[in-house]
Parts: C-alpha cells; sequence; structure tokens
C-alpha cells in the first residue's frame, strides 16, 4: 500500500489514475491565492528515488489494472531531468499498461530543460501536464506573487508543444479581482491565442482560509467580482480567446455556469449560454452556493 503525506490534490480529470507522489509540497508556495500546500507537513521535497520504485512495485503488485498515472504534488516537473527520466522509466518497466504519466507543471518547472530532454520524456509517457498559468497578465500575476509573467508562461508552453507534450491550462476566473478584472480577462485570452494549448479550464479563485493575503495585494482589500461580474469577465475572455481546436472546460465545482465545448467551433454557443446566464439567470443550469463547496 502506497503511504501519502496528505493532503494530496490532483486535477478533477485524473481520478482514475495512479497518484504517485514524486515530491511533497511545492517548491515556490508563494502565491497569495493558494492555500494547498501550507500545511507543516507539506514543506516542499522530493521523494526518494527507492520509495518511489516501492510504490510503483506495490501499485504492480495491486492486481488492479492502471493505465494512467499522475505525478504529485504540485511541483513533479520541478525535478531534475535525470530524475524525471528514472521515474518514467521505473514506470515503464512495472507497469506496462501505464499509456499516460501527466503532472502538475509551474512555467519556471521547463527553464532547466531543454526541448530534446522532454522529448524523451515524451517517449517514456510523459503525454501531459498541467500549467498553471492562472492570469496572462503581469501586474496581476506581480501583485498575486506567481513568480510567473505573460512571457515566461508562453515560453514553456511553447517548448511543451515542441515536445510534442501536451499542455492543459488553468484560468482563474476573479483573480484579478474587481479592479483588474478586465485587463485580466484580455490578456489571458492574448496568452492563450498565442500558444493554442491543447487544454484550457477556468476555476474561480476561492479563498476558504480568508482574504488576508490577498488584501495585501490590492491595496488592503480584494473584492472578488460577484456572481455578475465573474460572468461577464468570462464573457470577455471568450470574446478574445481565438482559438483553434482547444478543448474548454469550465466545469470545476467553484464554477457558477458549467461550460463545455471546443474552441473556436463552439465559441458563438458558449458566448450564448454566458449571456443567458447574465440576462435570465433563471434560465440558466447554475449550480448554488452550496454546491459550489470544495
Amino acid at each position: 500500500m502506497i503511504q501519502y503525506i496528505e493532503p494530496v490534490f490532483r486535477p478533477p480529470s485524473e481520478w482514475k489514475s495512479l497518484i504517485l507522489q514524486v515530491t511533497n509540497g511545492c517548491s515556490w508556495n508563494k502565491c497569495r491565492f493558494c492555500d494547498m500546500y501550507t500545511a507543516p507537513q507539506k514543506q516542499y521535497r522530493a521523494q526518494k528515488l527507492d520509495k518511489i520504485e516501492q510504490d510503483i512495485i506495490s501499485a504492480g503488485r495491486s492486481g488492479a489494472h492502471i493505465s494512467r498515472v499522475f505525478l504529485a504534488d504540485g511541483d513533479a516537473m520541478g525535478l531534475p531531468f535525470a530524475r524525471l527520466e528514472a521515474i518514467c522509466q521505473l514506470i515503464k518497466q512495472h507497469l506496462p499498461s501505464v499509456t499516460r504519466i501527466s503532472a502538475y507543471c509551474l512555467p519556471r518547472n521547463l527553464n532547466n530543460k531543454s526541448v530534446e530532454q522532454l522529448k524523451r520524456l515524451r517517449e517514456l509517457g510523459l503525454s501531459l501536464v498541467y500549467v498553471g498559468c492562472e492570469s496572462g497578465d503581469d501586474e496581476v500575476l506581480e501583485r498575486i506573487q506567481k513568480g510567473e509573467s505573460f512571457q515566461s508562461s508562453l515560453d514553456a508552453l511553447t517548448k511543451l508543444k515542441q515536445a510534442e507534450i501536451k499542455s492543459s491550462v488553468m484560468i482563474l476566473n476573479g483573480l484579478g479581482g474587481k479592479a483588474l478584472s478586465r485587463q485580466h480577462a484580455i490578456n489571458s485570452a492574448e496568452l492563450m491565442n498565442l500558444a493554442q494549448p491543447d487544454y484550457l479550464s477556468t476555476l474561480v479563485v476561492t479563498l476558504p482560509l480568508g482574504t488576508e493575503r490577498m488584501d495585501g495585494a490590492f491595496d488592503g482589500r480584494f473584492e472578488l467580482p460577484d456572481r455578475q461580474g465573474l460572468f461577464e469577465e468570462m464573457h470577455l475572455l471568450l470574446s478574445h480567446l481565438n482559438l483553434q481546436k482547444t478543448v474548454f472546460r469550465s466545469d470545476h465545482a467553484s464554477n457558477y455556469l458549467v461550460l463545455k465545448g471546443v474552441l473556436g467551433k463552439d465559441k458563438a454557443r458558449l458566448l450564448h449560454e454566458v449571456e443567458v446566464a447574465m440576462a435570465t439567470p433563471e434560465r440558466a443550469d447554475l449550480r448554488q452556493e452550496w454546491q459550489r463547496g470544495l
């Protein structure tokens, strides 16, 4: 049985995957909006390779059919190339039924990895990474202490595309607050237009432990847009997106309105669904507040 350092987080789409904890916590862990890795036991460190190997062997002996592996925690791609290569090789050796390896990825994780190295990881099964861009607006990114920029995010997504590793990008609806909502939406759309990711998802920023850290970044008070403001921001984002064949999902539990489609062919329909929610919310199938619990 695999022993985890909890809590462990994964993307919703990885619910059928074997969660392999190759790191603990997040090496950056300074983002003002994120409370995922603030517990004392979640201090960042890489797991020892022999422990990872034993977990892989244990999973293989369980008898379960394992076709997907997600490398946890929040910063697996921050590991050096040689360690990631060794982990992928162990998965290939002991879990031959695996067809996809995936991981979270901060844009900075790819600074010290060449396209050739990423291609090697792709050959070993690493075919999808979840990139938390959060925003394409440099002012928003600076205020939330993301440690990234429009350009660093674009560079990382471009490198992944060159290596033929699929990217699933996350943008946080409401992250700029009321004050920066418009530029957050427009510049996030511009980043996506240049990057053309394989998947794009939007989540509503939630602050379960309070707004204190975000307040400090927004002149003493962070004001999350209300439901109507979030719809307006989503409409602005969709209006400025010019994507060719990106699978779009806005169906996370935090969202009031569930949106699914492929951009660009479904752009007009998605815009219409947002417009209905804005004008006549009683006609839209909106989540109630109690349904948005995370």
